[in-house]
């Protein structure tokens, strides 16, 4: 079900595996990959990770998620680590992807245009979501067609 890793890298970053998560169905949690966002010299600056497949939940809280740790900020590692789990979702036949993001977030609506993602609109979390529970009303959706 998962697939090779090795490739996820590029002229200044890698992706470097931390676990694999299996499908939770009674949480409608799909597979996913768990990566640290590295530096070529193995520096950790942040989290990525990316679900494969899509659902309600993923329509509100994306296949992809990241965070950059704040002395790594604006170098728009996060989009090229995007474009890396694009690599890898294209591995499992997906033909797009949706990464969201609360309205207040610019730094990650950013990285959504940066990496080429098409604004689809904001929408209401419903109150089961877990994203509502941590507080969170709406999310902006971006669709990237790989």
């Amino acid at each position: 079900m998962f697939y090779d890793v090795t490739d996820l890298k590029d002229e200044e970053i890698f992706l470097r595996l931390v676990k694999t998560c299996d499908e939770q169905p009674e949480k409608q949690w799909l597979p996913a990959y768990y990566f640290d966002i590295c530096l070529l010299d193995g520096t950790k600056i942040g989290y990525c990770d990316l679900r494969i497949g899509h659902n309600d939940k993923t329509y509100i809280g994306g296949n992809i998620g990241y965070g950059i740790d704040a002395p790594y900020r604006g170098h728009h590692y996060a989009a090229k680590a995007c474009a890396l789990l694009f690599n890898q979702a294209k591995k499992h036949n997906m033909n797009y992807l949706i990464i969201t993001c609360v309205p207040t977030n610019t730094a990650s609506s950013r990285t959504c245009q940066i990496a080429d993602g098409e604004y689809v609109e904001i929408a209401d979390i419903p109150e089961g979501h877990e994203m509502y529970a941590d507080g969170k009303r709406q999310v902006m959706i971006y669709r990237f067609a790989l």
